[in-house]
């Protein structure tokens, strides 16, 4: 393939670390490792210090948490995304930044090729590649699952003993973890039963719900066209807003799920997800939307939703129908400023209250008290004018139609 330098995305994993060595070998080329720091909480130190070891030639460490949140997570969180009702898409909303990273740096290093490490199985790669295409028709993708003998995750963790790669996976451990700023995603291993419970000490994000605290805990968000912009009353980045409701709401045990789900090229897959303070703004968000936003626009925009999300899932980030739909779910948007207090018990966040300047609710015409602006006799007219296509379908069965 002619192939003289190759961009890969690497985390200091199994996989990439594994990569590195690999591509050097089978194409006898320079490989460049670009680390992403998406709020991993990693010692980026080590992992740039295992790419060199393992023989990259360069690598870029680059902080990109406040990007990843403000102009990935927060269009998404705006159109209330969530895959087949339960994942709030924390490995899917990633994989586009990192991609168009790589595309960047191989431009300017002058590089014939990225490459990933994601498996022939999975949707990553999808994701990985789609952005690629998207952004550079051009570039060359390797992707070394589709083309090693190795067959397993045992399989490479016996080669990078022998090749004396540190990896932090083993085979009485063999997850495949992903994890950001927004999420971390556990599978393999015992989870590959879908009947088998998680192990207790599995998760890293939040609490069980039974261990979090005997008392709940109240905060508010402050929301402005759509994005939440403060935390508490007091005005915050993006990331620092999406870190601390994380810390809060690890404590309080939300925001994990178990889910069967089904992957792109086919095949179901089980997923555990530790989503805290993506669940409180899943949570937030609505629960503005429903005081500010028009019926029919919501009802409008909830019906897209399904689309959007599976665009992300499936890796069309980049894509044409995303970015239409993004226009029209951020148009209903500008009204979807105010605050909302929310109460954190023992795995669940609910609404204690939402307040906005844009509210659309109105005390007057929702009370069941008394009022002066609402004759309810007008409501016989709007039943009949909207039984009617009922009743004439029935007086046709009567006739025997």
């Amino acid at each position: 393939m002619g192939i003289k330098t190759v961009v890969l995305a690497y985390s200091g994993g199994l996989d990439t670390s594994v990569a590195i060595k690999w591509l050097i070998g089978r194409y006898q080329c320079k490989v460049i490792a670009f680390c992403a720091d998406l709020g991993q909480g990693e010692n980026l130190s080590a992992i740039k210090d295992k790419a060199l070891k393992s023989g990259a030639s360069k690598v870029y460490m680059e902080d990109i948490k406040e990007e990843f949140v403000k102009d990935f997570v927060f269009p998404m969180l705006r159109a209330n995304a969530i895959y087949e009702g339960r994942y709030l898409l924390g490995t899917s909303i990633a994989r586009p930044l990192i991609a168009k990273r790589q595309i960047e740096i191989a431009k300017k290093e002058k590089a014939d090729a990225v490459s990933h490490g994601s498996t022939g199985k999975g949707n990553d790669q999808v994701r990985f590649e789609l952005t690629y295409y998207a952004l550079n028709p051009d570039i060359k993708v390797i992707a070394p699952w589709r083309e090693w003998d190795f067959t397993s995750r045992k399989s490479l963790i016996n080669y990078a003993r022998k090749n004396h790669i540190p990896v932090y996976a083993s085979p009485e451990r063999p997850y495949s973890i992903d994890r950001n700023l927004f999420h971390i995603s556990y599978e393999g291993g015992i989870l590959e039963d879908p009947w088998k419970e998680p192990p207790s000490d599995m998760y890293t994000m939040s609490v069980p719900p039974d261990k979090a605290p005997d008392r709940a805990t109240y905060i508010t968000i402050d929301y402005k066209n759509g994005d939440p912009v403060g935390l508490n009353g007091k005005r915050v980045s993006p990331s620092i807003l999406l870190k601390r409701l994380n810390d809060i709401g690890g404590k309080n045990g939300i925001g994990r799920v178990d889910m069967v789900e089904n992957r792109f090229v086919g095949i179901k897959s089980r997923g555990i997800y530790e989503t805290p303070g993506g669940t409180i703004l899943h949570i937030a968000h609505r629960a503005v939307e429903s005081i500010t936003m028009d019926r029919e626009v919501m009802h409008l925009r909830d019906s897209l939703i399904p689309r959007y999300s599976e665009l992300i899932y499936y890796g069309y980030w980049f894509s044409p129908e995303r970015e239409l739909l993004q226009r029209i779910i951020d148009g209903s948007q500008k009204d979807v400023t105010g605050t909302v207090r929310l109460r954190l018990y023992k795995g669940n966040c609910d609404v204690a209250g939402r307040k906005s300047p844009f509210s659309l609710y109105s005390v007057e015409h929702a009370t069941f008290e008394e009022d002066t602006v609402y004759d309810q006799k007008d409501a016989a007219g709007f039943i009949k004018l909207n039984a009617l296509r009922l009743k004439l379908r029935s007086l046709m069965k009567k006739r025997g139609g």
